[in-house]
This record gives structure tokens, sequence and C-alpha cells, in this order.
């Protein structure tokens, strides 16, 4: 989905638009008609804007480095269990440790059999919608001796489970969106 700072794109296409029904208009009288669809007065403060934003530190959520020590199980618990995609895996050479990544929706999480890269028993809370589906999903799902629960705790649902490793992730359905 397009934003403002997309606004000159949006303006080339609005033109692009316009010509194809016969209507022509500069560049800049497109800036500008752009610049009123964000309720903004002209293109100059909507460029001054775009120069905030891109001028923005902007941090991205972290993504957990999770503690693996056999490959096999690691891949049977977070991509066959809980559903999640490999997306790129690495190794250094030939019998080296494991490091990879996989993903679902916008979750990222980095598996590593890499001693130094992560404590083994961490946890990680992984915010998400419709925990509900989510859980029915694992319930369906046949993984030898994990069952867990839907919870309702004060800040919204939930539902914990453990990987091979000790490690837990807490997928959590929160009542607010402050957290």
């Amino acid at each position: 989905m397009r934003d403002f700072r997309d606004a000159k794109s949006m303006a080339k296409s609005l033109r692009t638009a316009l010509a194809e029904s016969g209507v022509e208009v500069s560049h800049s009288r497109a800036l500008e008609l752009v610049a009123k669809q964000f309720d903004l007065p002209d293109w100059n403060v909507l460029a001054a804007k775009i120069a905030e934003a891109d001028a923005a530190v902007h941090i991205r959520p972290a993504i957990p480095i999770i503690r693996s020590f056999d490959e096999d199980k690691a891949r049977e618990f977070y991509i066959d269990y809980l559903g999640f995609t490999l997306d790129w895996e690495h190794r250094h050479e030939e019998g080296l440790p494991l490091y990879m990544q996989v993903s679902r929706s916008d979750c990222l999480l980095h598996i590593s059999g890499h001693h130094n890269d992560a404590t083994p028993g961490g946890r990680s809370f992984v915010p998400m919608h419709r925990i509900e589906n989510f859980h029915k999903e694992l319930q369906s799902r046949d993984y030898p001796n994990l069952n867990p629960g839907l919870e309702s705790m004060p800040w919204g649902a939930q539902v914990t489970v453990s990987d091979p490793f000790g490690n837990k992730l807490t997928f959590c359905e929160q009542r607010s969106s402050n957290g």
C-alpha cells in the first residue's frame, strides 16, 4: 500500500491516467494534486514531510536467535509443526553448524546451531492475530509430547510452546495495541 513517501510515483500514475482520459496536467500540478490528497496545503509541505521521514531513524522489530542442537528436530518443530517457512540457510563450510531463517507472516526467527549465538532455554514473545485459529491448527498436528493450551491472560490470549531444545515461544493476541 502506498503512503505519502510514494508521492512522486503517485503523481506520475495520476498524470498517466489523466492523459489516457484526454486530460493533460503538468508534473508540478500532479504533485500539487497528490499533496491535496494527503490533506496538505501544497507540494512544498509534502516534500518537507517526505524529507523528514527519509531522515528519521526507523528501528524494525528484533529477530530472535534461537539455539538449536539438532537440525532435523529444528525443521520438524519450526516448519512442520509451527508452520513456518524456511527462507534461507547458511553454513560456513561443510560439517559446521547450520544457521537458518524461518518466517510466518511478519514473524522472523533465526535458528542457530552455533554455541555462541544464543543461550538455550530462551523465551520469545510473538504478537499475533487469530490466535484461536492458530491454536486449532497446532491441535490438529501430531507432535509428540506437546499439546499447548490457549490461556486467557489480563493482556490477551496466548499459546506457549517449547521447542525440543528448551526454548519457549509465547504467541499472544494482545487486547490492546500498546505492547
